[in-house]
Parts: C-alpha cells; sequence; structure tokens
C-alpha cells in the first residue's frame, strides 16, 4: 500500500489523494506534525531536502513533489480508476497544454492571494490588499481565456477530464470559499462555472475535500 507523509488538510496532501480515489488506488495517510516542525528535522529532511509535504513511500520508492507524485501514480496504475493521463500523442500533448494552463494562467495568481488571504492571518500578519487587487486584475483576463475554451469543450484538454482539470481543485476551492466576491470570479463566467461545478463535484473530492 502507498504510504502518504503529509497532513490532512493542506493542499498538496489532499491533491495527491484526490488522484489515489480517482485511480481507486489504497493509501495510508502518515501525519506529519506541521505544528511541530516535524518537516524541517533531520529525519524528514533526510528524505525530503526541501522539508515539504508530501512525499510518498511506494514499498521502498520515495517521491515527493505532488504533481510528480500525480503522475507516478496514474502511469504505474493505468487499466484502473479514471485514465487522467492520455495515452495518445495529441491527446497527451492537448493534456500537457492544459497542465501548462493551470500551472500559469490559474495557479500562479491564485496561490497567492490565497497567501495573502489564508496563510499571513494563519501566522498573525496583515494580507497585503493592494496586492490582492492586483493579482485579481490579472486573473481575471486569464479566466475570460478559460471561459472561451470551455465554450467549445467539456473539460480544459478536451471532452473527458484528466489531471490537468483536478489541479485546480484544491486552491481553487480555498479562493472560492474567500468569500462572494471571490465566488462570483468564478461564477459571473457561465463556462467556467459550469466546469467548476463539475469537477468540484466529483465523488473523489468530495471524500478528500476536508481531509485526506
Amino acid at each position: 500500500m502507498v504510504k502518504l507523509y503529509g497532513f490532512p488538510t493542506t493542499t498538496c496532501t489532499r491533491f495527491v489523494a484526490l488522484v489515489c480515489k480517482e485511480k481507486n488506488i489504497p493509501y495510508e495517510l502518515i501525519h506529519v506534525n506541521l505544528a511541530q516542525d516535524e518537516h524541517k528535522q533531520p529525519a524528514f529532511t533526510a528524505i525530503q531536502p526541501f522539508g515539504q509535504i508530501p512525499y510518498i513511500d511506494d514499498e521502498g520508492f520515495i517521491l515527493y513533489e505532488s504533481r510528480a507524485i500525480a503522475r507516478y501514480l496514474i502511469k504505474k496504475y493505468p487499466n484502473q480508476g479514471t485514465p487522467l493521463i492520455p495515452v495518445d500523442p495529441k491527446a497527451e500533448a492537448l493534456f500537457e497544454q492544459a497542465a501548462s494552463i493551470e500551472a500559469f494562467n490559474f495557479t500562479a495568481f491564485v496561490v497567492p492571494i490565497i497567501s495573502e488571504k489564508v496563510f499571513k492571518p494563519y501566522r498573525g500578519l496583515q494580507p497585503n490588499e493592494e496586492r490582492v487587487s492586483e493579482l485579481l486584475a490579472s486573473l481575471q483576463p486569464k479566466l475570460d481565456a478559460y471561459d472561451l475554451i470551455l465554450s467549445k469543450q467539456k473539460y480544459l484538454a478536451g471532452n473527458s477530464v484528466t489531471l490537468a482539470d483536478l489541479a485546480h481543485l484544491p486552491y481553487g476551492t480555498a479562493f472560492y470559499g474567500l468569500g462572494a466576491d471571490f465566488a462570483e470570479v468564478f461564477d459571473s463566467r457561465p463556462n467556467f462555472a459550469r466546469w467548476w461545478k463539475d469537477i468540484s463535484g466529483r465523488p473523489a473530492w468530495l471524500a478528500v475535500k476536508d481531509g485526506a
């Protein structure tokens, strides 16, 4: 069984758990005590030198970085669960295109907004609202492009769900939950809103949304 070392409510731990659920891969969550900086201790950094979660131990094979873990698990178990990475060269190229869209036109803006609005207050710091406004202004035209793409197809890489769609869920859910003004950024775009409702309602995500 895959051992998933992480913390149940962190975004990247839930992302790996989501892939396990989609692929019907059993896993054991090994809690890493972030409050006591367990991830910064020598025993941990000897395995994950950056002192970050999650990592997996798959029968002695150690792998960190959640995107790498997701791709590894999908390719190791191609014939079970949801086929999240296409094998046809053209379809795979469209998947890679969609994965780049997610990384550079969505996550690159949403993560720093979450950092300002969630992580800073958690550490007792004041968010930089001017920075949030700048990031939102930059995100808006990116989501207009999403809306155009999704007016022509069901998902970001075509008409089948892929890892590129699911990668939006952990941070996108946190963004959507920031309040009505942030939810409206998604809801005001009909094609984007339809797609978001689809992927955020998947049983695999609902199973890990509140904890891996």
